[in-house]
C-alpha cells in the first residue's frame, strides 16, 4: 500500500500544534512540531506513539496513571492545569515528553473532536430521543453506507468522553459520520452538537427517560430540542410526524424539517405494516417513489426507527433500492430485540437498557409474538426515574398483567411497586420476585417448550446474566 493510500483510510495524525489550536492549552514541555498518530484516554491499551489525555472521571483520575504511561514510552500528556505543579520537568524533558495544560481535560478532549471533526471535513448525522437512538443510528448508518464511506458510533459511545472516542476515529476517507447523542442533564445535548457540528439532526422521540437529572417531560423534551438549534443553517431536522411533543419542536425551530411516521402527515410514511415470523415488513413510502421493506427485526417501533433512517437516505438522494437494501441488511445489537430459542422456547432479549417507554413498546410486542402461547416477563428496575419512579413502576406491572401472561419474574428495589401494580390488574397472577439467581432457578423448573419470555431492565440491573444462565442450562 502506498503512503498516500495508506493516509487515506488511517484516523488522521495530530502535531503539538494543531492540539494547542483545538484546546487553547500551554504547552509546558516539548517541541511544537512533534506529531501523534491519535489520541487516547486509556492508560492500559494506548499506543507508545499516540497522545494520553488525563480525564478526571467520578473514580479514577487520568493523571494518576501519567508516570505509567510515560515508563511505557508514551511521549505525549494532556493535563489539567492544577496538575501542573510538581511534574518531573526535568527527567521528562530529557525523555522529550510533549506537556499541554488545559483547564479541564473532558472539555479539551470535546475541543479535539470538533477540530478533528471540521478538519476531516466530513457531513453528519446526529441522532438523539428517548428510545430508539441506537437502533436507528444502526439502521440509519446501514443506509448511508451503501452510496458514502460512513463512521458510526460503536455501541452507545454517545456521551462526552465517547462522542470525541468516536470522532477521533474519522478517517480522510469518510464522507459521512452517523453519530448517537445521549444525556442525562440539560446542556448536554447542546454541548455535543456543538462538537460534532451536525448537518441533519434526528431526534426519535421524547418520552419518560433521565426524568431524575431533567425534573420533567418538559425538561427533558427542552434538553431534547437542544439539537436543533444546532443544526447547520442549511441543515435538517428529521423529526417523528407521530410524537406530539417531537412536533412541538418542529413548531420552534428554524431548521428545514423531514417529517417520518405512520401518519399521513409524514413526507416518508410507512404503509402495511404486517407482523412476520421472520421480522416486521411495511411499504416505504418516499415523495416520489415505493418500495416493499422486510425488516429482520419485530416490532412495530423498529418500523418508526426504520423511517428515520430512510429520511436520511432520501435527503442523500439515495434510491428506493439503496434505501431497502440498507435497511435489510440491518442486524440487532445485542441485548436490543433479540429472540433466542433455548430448550425450544422464544426468548426475547431485550436486556441492554429500560425506560418507562421502552418497556411499554416491548411489552406490547411480546404480547403479539407470543400469541396464545405461554408466556412470562422477567422485569427489572428502571433507572434515572427520581421521584416517578414508584408509579412508573407501578404501571409496568399493570402493563405486565394486561399482557396475558402466565408469570410474572421481578427483580430490584422497585419489585413491590410492579408486583402491586400487576396485582390490582390480576390477584391471581403468579408473581415470583427475587434475585437474578432466584428467578433463574425457577424459570429453568418453570420453563416449556413453545414458551415465550421477554427479560429486560435498565443497563446496571445486568439482566443479560439471566439469557446468559438460561444458554449455558440448555
Amino acid at each position: 500500500m502506498d503512503s498516500l493510500t495508506d493516509n487515506y483510510i488511517k484516523p488522521m495524525t495530530w502535531t503539538t500544534a494543531d492540539i494547542i489550536d483545538a484546546t487553547k492549552g500551554d504547552i509546558l514541555l516539548g517541541d511544537i512540531k512533534s506529531a501523534f498518530s491519535g489520541i487516547s484516554i486509556d492508560s492500559r491499551s494506548i499506543s507508545v506513539d499516540e497522545l494520553f489525555v488525563a480525564i478526571r472521571g467520578n473514580i479514577y483520575d487520568g493523571f494518576s496513571f501519567a508516570g505509567d504511561v510515560i515508563g511505557q514510552g508514551v511521549s505525549g500528556l494532556l493535563i489539567n492545569k492544577d496538575k501542573a505543579n510538581g511534574l518531573p520537568y526535568e527527567k521528562w524533558r530529557k525523555k522529550g515528553v510533549v506537556c499541554i495544560a488545559v483547564k479541564d481535560t473532558t472539555k479539551a478532549l470535546g475541543d479535539l473532536a470538533r477540530f478533528n471533526r471540521k478538519r476531516a471535513d466530513v457531513s453528519v448525522v446526529a441522532i438523539t430521543g428517548s428510545n430508539g437512538k441506537t437502533t436507528t443510528k444502526d439502521m440509519t448508518a446501514a443506509v448511508v453506507a451503501r452510496k458514502f464511506c460512513t463512521l458510526s458510533t460503536k455501541g452507545n459511545l454517545n456521551n462526552e468522553i465517547g462522542l470525541p472516542l468516536t470522532l477521533f476515529r474519522l478517517c480522510h476517507c469518510h464522507e459521512w459520520a452517523v453519530l448517537e447523542l445521549g444525556m442525562n442533564s440539560p446542556g448536554e445535548i447542546g454541548r455535543l452538537a456543538d462538537i460534532c457540528l451536525p448537518d441533519i439532526g434526528i431526534i426519535t422521540n421524547i418520552s419518560h427517560a433521565h426524568l431524575e437529572g431533567l425534573g420533567s417531560i418538559e425538561g427533558i423534551m427542552r434538553a431534547k430540542g437542544e439539537l436543533l438549534e444546532k443544526i447547520k443553517p442549511d441543515g435538517t431536522a428529521v423529526l417523528n410526524a407521530d410524537d406530539r411533543r417531537v412536533v412541538d419542536l418542529a413548531n420552534k425551530t428554524s431548521r428545514d424539517v423531514l417529517f417520518y411516521g405512520l401518519s399521513n402527515s409524514a413526507a416518508i410514511r410507512a404503509e402495511s405494516v404486517i407482523d412476520k415470523e421472520c421480522g416486521v415488513s411495511f411499504t416505504l413510502i418516499l415523495p416520489s417513489e415505493a418500495v416493499s421493506i422486510n425488516l429482520g427485526v419485530f416490532g412495530d417501533f423498529m418500523v418508526l426507527n426504520a423511517l428515520a433512517a430512510a429520511a436520511v437516505g432520501y435527503l442523500l438522494r439515495q434510491s428506493a433500492l439503496e434505501i431497502k437494501a440498507g435497511l435489510e441488511d440491518f442486524k440487532p445489537a445485542y441485548g436490543r430485540m433479540n429472540i433466542l430459542m433455548i430448550s425450544r422456547a422464544h426468548i426475547i432479549d431485550d436486556t441492554y437498557n429500560a425506560n418507562p417507554d421502552s418497556m411499554k413498546a416491548a411489552i406490547m410486542t411480546f404480547k403479539s409474538l407470543k400469541g396464545k402461547n405461554r408466556g412470562a416477563i422477567i422485569a427489572g428496575d428502571m433507572f434515572e426515574l427520581g421521584e416517578y419512579a414508584e408509579p412508573m413502576h407501578k404501571k409496568i406491572g399493570s402493563l405486565s398483567a394486561k399482557s396475558d401472561i402466565a408469570k410474572l419474574y421481578i427483580t430490584g428495589e422497585f419489585a413491590e411497586s410492579v408486583a402491586a401494580g400487576a396485582r390490582e390488574e390480576d390477584d391471581l397472577l403468579d408473581i415470583f420476585t427475587g434475585t437474578r439467581e432466584e428467578i433463574l432457578e425457577d424459570l429453568i423448573d418453570w420453563l416449556m417448550p413453545g414458551d415465550w419470555v421477554l427479560i429486560k431492565g435498565s443497563r446496571t440491573m445486568g439482566m443479560e446474566k439471566i439469557v446468559e444462565g438460561l444458554k449455558s442450562h440448555a
